[in-house]
């Protein structure tokens, strides 16, 4: 799979968020945009009005991440507003095969993502539902967290058992990404790399992205 890169506006100045996504536009593949309610993690960030706002202000395709309590209510709502990509948590949805499902009937591709406590073989039999895993490499909720190495292997067992079950499926890391760690993520399988400190915290936000997405294509 190719290398994609989705810079996180998480840390970035959310009362410039069109001119935060136009820092990337030309060199990024995606916008990061991470939803929170308070309630599933502690920090509360934006939700769909924004959403729909920073999608009539860039031509980026967001890749909008759902670290909220109730995502089989709410998730929909975000594809059918026309993000490209949503993201759903294992510990969260109660209805994750239906979810999967809408989101990806309403236009958008279906991820699923798994916290660090969260082992990534008690979810291979939903696979087939989605089209992006996404492997937390910090306990979700805020930005500019330190890297998790013991991830790594559980990166490594993902891509095993994405290879098992064949089809092309994404996967994603998020969290302390970063030019010290994108190697050893892409060594060990992912291909979609969540970057906020790494990206927005630098005086060159798409120099930033280019630097990144050469390590990992040489890593990979």
């Amino acid at each position: 799979m190719a290398v994609q890169i989705s810079p996180s506006i998480l840390t970035a100045d959310f009362a410039r968020l069109a001119d935060v996504a136009a820092k990337v536009a030309d060199v990024a593949d995606w916008l990061h945009v991470d939803v929170m309610d308070n309630h599933f993690v502690p920090n509360l960030t934006i939700g769909l009005p924004v959403v729909e706002s920073l999608l009539k202000a860039t031509g980026l395709p967001l890749d909008c991440h759902l670290m909220i309590e109730d995502p089989d209510r709410f998730a929909p709502a975000y594809a059918e507003a026309g993000a490209g990509s949503v993201t759903i948590h294992a510990e969260a949805a109660k209805a994750p095969v239906r979810t999967l499902r809408q989101i990806r009937s309403a236009g958008a591709r279906a991820g699923f993502a798994l916290n660090p406590g969260t082992a990534v073989q008690d979810y291979e039999g939903l696979l087939g539902e989605i089209d992006m895993l996404l492997v937390m490499t910090v306990e979700p909720g805020f930005g500019g967290q330190p890297f998790l190495d013991i991830m790594l292997p559980k990166i490594r067992q993902a891509r095993e058992l994405i290879g098992k079950h064949g089809g092309e499926i994404w996967l994603q890391v998020d969290g302390g990404v970063s030019a010290t760690t994108i190697e050893r993520c892409a060594e060990a399988g992912a291909d979609v790399f969540v970057a906020g400190n790494a990206v927005y915290g630098s005086q060159d936000p798409a120099q930033a992205v280019r630097a990144l997405r050469a390590q990992a294509e040489n890593a990979s």
